[in-house]
Parts: structure tokens; C-alpha cells; sequence
């Protein structure tokens, strides 16, 4: 490893998922101070001792929560440098016109409002403390493109890919770097046990899309900003 990210502190969201976790270890192997947010104790705790990292719990969808998680961050870790947000979710629906509002809600919740006020937050320590940092973020092809059954998910997405661009501008003169990844299926034992036949080996690894990230995050990709990088394996 190549230590790129040697003195930096870097929080990641969703620490715990498939995305996430191989995002803080490449992260920690980088040199970096991971901070790991979840909603699940046991196991950000459990990769917090393992990278000697800092688990932090808290709601990413609560601007509450997530003003208390970035005190208790700031207390702990002392700054932010980047944040890599992988919190999100999918769900099918029925056609728009069978619909309520359940799936809209939940696909909103997850995938717009929470880096809403994630990335908006830490976004605002950054210009308060004159921080030049990263905040990469992770959209979905839906994005461009929505798919029979899946309009909720698919604005959730395309609200998520309107936010990273509007903060890349909003942020870019401050120094700030905001940008966004973009894989395709991603070969995670869910994936595989939702789609069984499929040919996993055309799939995305979460390692791989780590690594795209990690680019994003560094120092190498400071006249980057507001890109959405497609990572699609052979899909």
C-alpha cells in the first residue's frame, strides 16, 4: 500500500455493509483514521477494533442524529477529511399507478435524504474549518435511466446524483471535492442469492468499486469534482 491517505480522517457511512466494509479497510491500509458509522453495534464496533478505527452509531436519515454523530466524531477523531457515504437501498414497487406511498418513502429516505443531510453537514465543518476534503458518494445507473416497477428507487437515485452535483459547484471554489461512483451489480451474497442463475463472475466486486473510490478520495483526484464514475465489471 502506498499510504495516500497518511494523517487523513476519513468517515464512512454504512461502515458495516458490503461496499462500506471494503471501503474502510482499504481505507485503513491507506493510512487513514477510519471512522465507521452504523446503526448496527455489534458490528461496527467488531470493524472498528479490527482497523483500530472509531465506531460511531447514528441515523443517517435524522439531522439530529447526524449533528450528535459528527460532535462525537469531531470530540474522538479531532477532523474530517472525507467522507465516503454508502448508505442506500432498493426496493421494487408495484406500477406508479397501484401505488402508495410506502416504497416512495423508504427509497427517498434512503437514498436522497440521507446523504441530504450527511454529506450537507459534513460538508459544512469542511467550509467552516477551511477544510479542502472529499466526499464521494454512491448512485446507481437508475439514475439516468429508470426501469419498469422501480420509479421510487429510481428518483431516489436520480435526486441522490442531483445533490452531489449541486454541492460539486457549491464546493469546488472552497477546495472541496464532491463526486460520485456508480457501479453495476455488485457480487454480494445477497445479489447472488436474490439472483441465483446469474453469471457472478460479470458482476462488480466491492473491492473494486473500494478502489475507484479511494481514487476519488485522494490527493490524485483534487481536480475532480462532480463526476458520476461508472464501475459496470462486464455487466
Amino acid at each position: 500500500m502506498s499510504g495516500v491517505l497518511e494523517g487523513k480522517v476519513a468517515v464512512v457511512t454504512g461502515a458495516n455493509g458490503n461496499v462500506g466494509q471494503a471501503v474502510s479497510r482499504l481505507f485503513a491500509a491507506e493510512g487513514a483514521q477510519v471512522v465507521l458509522v452504523g446503526r448496527n453495534e455489534a458490528d461496527v464496533q467488531s470493524l472498528a477494533t479490527e482497523l483500530k478505527g472509531i465506531a460511531v452509531m447514528a441515523d443517517v436519515t435524522d439531522l439530529d442524529s447526524v449533528e450528535t454523530a459528527v460532535q462525537k466524531i469531531l470530540l474522538e477523531a479531532g477532523q474530517m477529511d472525507i467522507l465516503v457515504h454508502t448508505v442506500g437501498g432498493f426496493a421494487m414497487g408495484k406500477p406508479v399507478h397501484e401505488s402508495g406511498l410506502d416504497v416512495w418513502d423508504k427509497m427517498m429516505t434512503l437514498n436522497a435524504r440521507s446523504l441530504y443531510i450527511t454529506a450537507g453537514r459534513v460538508a459544512r465543518y469542511m467550509v467552516e474549518n477551511n477544510i479542502q476534503g472529499k466526499i464521494v458518494g454512491i448512485l446507481a445507473r437508475n439514475a439516468n435511466k429508470s426501469t419498469a416497477k422501480s420509479a421510487a428507487y429510481s428518483a431516489s437515485k436520480a435526486a441522490a446524483q442531483r445533490i452531489i452535483e449541486s454541492m460539486a459547484l457549491e464546493l469546488r471554489g472552497l477546495g472541496i471535492n464532491v463526486n460520485a461512483v456508480v457501479p453495476g451489480t455488485i457480487d454480494t451474497p445477497q445479489n447472488r442469492e436474490a439472483m441465483p442463475q446469474a453469471d457472478f463472475t460479470k458482476w462488480v466486486q466491492p473491492e473494486e468499486i473500494a478502489q475507484a473510490i479511494l481514487f476519488l478520495a485522494s490527493p490524485n483526484a483534487t481536480a475532480i469534482s462532480g463526476v458520476s464514475l461508472e464501475i459496470f465489471g462486464r455487466t
